[in-house]
């Protein structure tokens, strides 16, 4: 028979396991929500950089990306961890200036240096997004053709009128998410190469050995490698974006100003910018190592139709009927995808270099009516880029050419953004470190030596 005391020391021990339980149940519960809300924290600190770097593989970055897989194999991947530090140290050091001046690039400069800078830096950024803007539309018509067949013309009007409705009557807000989601469509090709037979050990000695060959063509892709990862577009574009954010956040005006505020901004936009072009570059890697190990290894060295670089994309669904079809498919959502995505960041960019240098209002926060002039550029760049596909321009070589050209009008701008950034003038206490200063040099030095080994080799 049990005592009185036994029966009580069993409740005791019964309610003290209930109570651990429970501590334990809400422990796990309050660390699921932590770990939720660092996570939604995390999401939230992600914008301008990874809208930037989602944007740098454009149309025009999978088709140099994927011409560089299928001409050269493994050949050129030591091009990536080469390019990777300096375009990080590129993207936040165009960052800091928008987040401690408040104001665009080109604002910046016309502020602080000679009429003849600001004209130059702005035409440079115009021309090079004009061209882009064109290519990137050709791409996207030439690969919906894949499926329907209606004219090619008829095609590329319909996306650049869909995308200019798009930049005019969505609010940002819900634009920037738009623009965050699209990046999605990247993951195809790290996918596609896990699904292919690789010798890592040879996909990693072709990364981390440098083996540079000096030919035209060789340095002509590395040249468009290196424009398409490191655009003039995404200077001017996420130094904007920047300021746009913190207006949109409404705590602008804590910038230089609170210290504790800016310091936190600065970190997020430093792990914003982390992760944007991470994933830009990354992403290029895989592009060249799907496109080698299939496109190469099957003899086609040469893309010159969207259908040939969907090809890469076929061991993604080789047990699947039809598996071309289904190729060319996500290819196609790929390209359109990142086309409404990097089209408004382009016409965007030149918008805001444009309305700076000449005092307009400016901003995607802002209605139409409230700024009709940077509109009118962003419908403008986005028409004139348009008719670059009427005057029988290749659409697969247009969009290598479009990096190539953008690797060279990137030369300038690097030696301002170099000059900006390092300016204590401009930046005071927050300007570049010197560890930051050294990359943004170097990048300088590597895309001028780059560019200049180009035209030797031209003229050889």
């Amino acid at each position: 028979m049990t005592s009185p005391v036994q029966t009580i020391e069993k409740k005791e021990k019964e309610a003290l396991k209930a109570i651990k339980k429970t501590e334990h149940h809400a422990y796990n519960l309050a660390k699921h929500f932590l770990s939720r809300k660092r996570f939604n924290r995390f999401l939230h600190i992600l914008g301008p950089g990874l809208v930037t770097g989602a944007a740098d593989d454009d149309p025009s970055g999978i088709a140099t990306y994927s011409q560089a897989g299928a001409g050269y194999g493994m050949g050129l991947l030591w091009a990536f961890p080469l390019m990777y530090p300096f375009l990080l140290a590129i993207q936040e050091s165009c960052s800091r200036i928008g987040a401690i001046t408040g104001k665009g690039l080109a604002a910046v400069i016309k502020e602080n240096y000679s009429k003849k800078w600001l004209y130059m830096s702005v035409a440079l950024v115009v021309v090079a997004n004009t061209i882009n803007i064109g290519a990137d539309l050709g791409a996207m018509a030439a690969t919906t053709q894949l499926f329907v067949d209606l004219p090619f013309a008829l095609l590329a009007i319909f996306y650049a009128v869909v995308i200019v409705l798009l930049v005019v009557f969505i609010n940002y807000k819900t634009y920037a998410k738009i623009l965050k989601w699209l990046a999605i469509a990247l993951l195809a090709y790290p996918i596609t190469t896990f699904l292919v037979d690789q010798d890592w050990v040879v996909v990693l000695q072709h990364t981390f050995l440098i083996r540079p060959e000096i030919t035209f063509d060789t340095m002509y892709i590395l040249v468009g490698m290196l424009g398409t990862t490191i655009s003039p577009y995404l200077f001017f574009w996420d130094t904007s974006e920047v300021v746009e954010e913190e207006i949109a956040k409404h705590n602008r005006l804590s910038i230089g100003r609170d210290e504790k505020p800016t310091r936190r901004f600065l970190r997020n936009l430093q792990i914003d910018n982390f992760v944007g072009m991470t994933l830009a570059n990354v992403t290029a890697w895989f592009i060249v190592i799907a496109c080698a190990s299939t496109l190469f290894k099957s003899g086609i060295t040469e893309i010159n139709t969207a259908a040939d670089a969907a090809r890469a994309l076929e061991p993604l669904v080789a047990n699947f009927p039809n598996a071309g079809f289904i190729a060319k498919l996500i290819f196609s959502v790929g390209i359109i995808g990142l086309g409404l995505l990097a089209v408004p960041v382009l016409a965007g960019s030149s918008s805001y270099a444009i309305s700076e240098a000449f005092g307009w209002k400016e901003g995607l926060y802002r209605k139409f009516n409230r700024a009709k002039g940077f509109y009118g550029v962003i419908i403008l760049a986005t028409l004139v880029g348009l008719s670059m596909n009427f005057i029988g321009l290749d659409p697969i070589k247009a969009l290598i050419f479009t990096a190539v050209f953008n690797g060279v009008a990137a030369v300038p701008l690097l030696y301002m953004i170099a000059r900006v950034g390092s300016n204590q003038a401009i930046m005071g206490e927050y300007r570049n470190s010197r560890l930051s200063n050294i990359f943004v040099r170097l990048t300088f030095v590597l895309m001028t030596a780059a560019v200049g080994v180009l035209f030797y080799s031209f003229v050889r």
